[in-house]
């Protein structure tokens, strides 16, 4: 595949810094060319700022239309887009045709969504009308990450398009050519040219497209330090909406249960699933510091070496994969060795595997007896054992964190489900299943350090459109009331 900017309906090179998509399972080359200039991301952001005005009166039922289109064409493609996916990840087929299939049932969802969260409704009160309508913001930035590189940017760009505002979309640059080929599929759907634009690169990119000032709005899913960088970036700009999504340290509680061999089987999906390159993976699982916590470690301890690692494509399918570079299991690799130094016991070490650098095992740490266990988001199969007397203290722990994305509690009891419930502070809560899988028809997000607003999912509308209330006192013209202190 050939790299290259969509701009104003054109596929234009880059005219920067070569680019290449390179599979992490073997090294394939999927895809070459050159990232944006700084100069090409600021044209984009003009296009898109040019084709505003026409696409934001473009009746909704025709913007809609355009939506659905995007989704069949989704659906009748989604074998090809879940290998590109596969290959670019490194995610195993069958967890990447997941995402492919979300990307053809979002159109749904976020019509859904976008007609019942911002309506037009009007009511009497007295001889006024009083209205709420909702307008575009303007020109949206959209910037992908690699883990879902087509589900979760379509998961901001679909809502945008629906509520009239243009967009200009930022793929992640190690899975360029996913994003470049849902730009295909929207042009066959009968977008018009340069309301929807993409330019590749890296951080000189994003903060062109950010700081432009055309920008309206900046839909952000990433990394807690790209994150921050862009909100610093934008301090003093109350005129640019900014949403986050930031990952989590999310905590997986089991307690009174006693079918332990199925709680191990949600643990390993909440932990390892896409080799733990899910933002609401579970990082630490919290059990009771005695026989009952004993078994229930013991079966995730049994599980652990049953699941398969291979190549994306391999058969029998496997589990998991590789991590999305070599570069992301090294950093992973350190994350565990620094961990171990500081404390923390090995009871499986995460290893690198002879399938390729990019390769590692599952792993699972006890870190109860660290003094100081890092409050960090380590992206990739490394689970952290928390040991504690009481639920109140697993709660504690639960909640011992800056983020606040995603928790589970694994319980056959419903008073502590209640208790759970009650007291956990997370924005994706979850009893007796996996802290991965999130529903698009719910908000999704969390407070803290995981970010702002609800930047997908079924609330994504609200950031997509701003609220304009309106007064209507109709006409003829006529006003009639005492204004004291006016000599009439």
């Amino acid at each position: 595949m050939q790299l290259q900017q969509w701009i104003d309906g054109a596929w234009i090179a880059g005219a920067e810094s070569g680019l290449t998509s390179t599979a992490p399972a073997d090294g394939e080359v999927i895809g070459k060319g050159h990232m944006a200039s700084t100069d090409q991301a600021r044209e984009a952001m003009t296009v898109a700022a040019n084709h505003f005005d026409a696409w934001r009166k473009t009746p909704y039922e025709e913007r809609k239309a355009i939506v659905e289109r995007f989704a069949e064409i989704a659906k009748a493609r989604k074998d090809l887009m879940a290998l590109l996916i596969a290959k670019e990840t490194g995610k195993a087929l069958w967890d990447a045709t997941t995402e492919a299939g979300a990307v053809g049932g979002k159109a749904g969802l976020a019509i859904a969504s976008y007609e019942q969260r911002t309506p037009t409704e009007a009511k009497a009160q007295g001889d006024v009308t009083l209205r709420i309508a909702h307008k575009p913001h303007g020109v949206m930035v959209v910037i992908g990450p690699f883990n879902f590189p087509a589900h979760l940017p379509n998961g901001q760009i679909t809502p945008s398009l629906l509520a009239g505002n243009t967009v200009v979309f930022k793929p992640s640059e190690q899975t360029p050519a996913v994003g470049q080929l849902m730009m295909e599929w929207w042009k066959e759907a009968g977008l018009p040219d340069g309301v929807l634009n993409m330019v590749h690169g890296a951080r000189e990119v994003a903060e062109a497209l950010i700081t432009h000032d055309a920008t309206a709005g900046v839909l952000f899913t990433g990394g807690i330090q790209a994150g921050r960088a862009i909100h610093e970036t934008l301090a003093g700009r109350p005129d640019v909406l900014v949403a986050l999504e930031l990952g989590g340290n999310n905590p997986i509680i089991a307690w009174d249960i006693a079918n332990a061999e199925d709680a191990a089987r949600i643990i390993m999906r909440s932990a390892y699933i896409t080799s733990g390159q899910r933002c609401t993976c579970a990082r630490r699982l919290i059990i009771e510091d005695g026989p009952e916590g004993d078994k229930i470690l013991d079966a995730v301890k049994s599980y652990i070496p049953k699941l398969t690692v291979d190549a994306p494509t391999a058969e029998p399918a496997p589990f998991m994969g590789p991590l999305v570079s070599a570069e992301s299991a090294s950093r992973a690799l350190a994350a565990q060795a620094t961990l171990i130094a500081d404390g923390a016991e090995p009871l499986i070490p995460m290893t690198q595997l002879d399938l390729g650098d990019a390769y590692v095992s599952p792993g699972l740490l006890d870190v109860t007896t660290m003094s100081k266990d890092p409050d960090e988001e380590v992206f990739a199969p490394l689970l952290k054992v928390i040991r504690v007397k009481s639920f109140d203290e697993a709660l504690d722990k639960a909640n011992d964190t800056r983020f606040g994305l995603a928790a589970s509690l694994l319980s056959d009891s419903t008073e502590l489900w209640q208790r759970f419930d009650q007291e956990i502070r997370a924005g994706i809560v979850n009893w007796n299943r996996q802290t991965t899988g999130a529903s698009g028809s719910m908000p999704f997000g969390g407070p803290g350090l995981s970010g702002n607003h609800r930047p997908a999912g079924s609330y994504a509308a609200d950031f997509c459109a701003w609220p304009m209330s309106s007064m209507l006192a109709g006409g003829p013209l006529k006003d009639d009331q005492a204004m004291p202190g006016v000599k009439e």
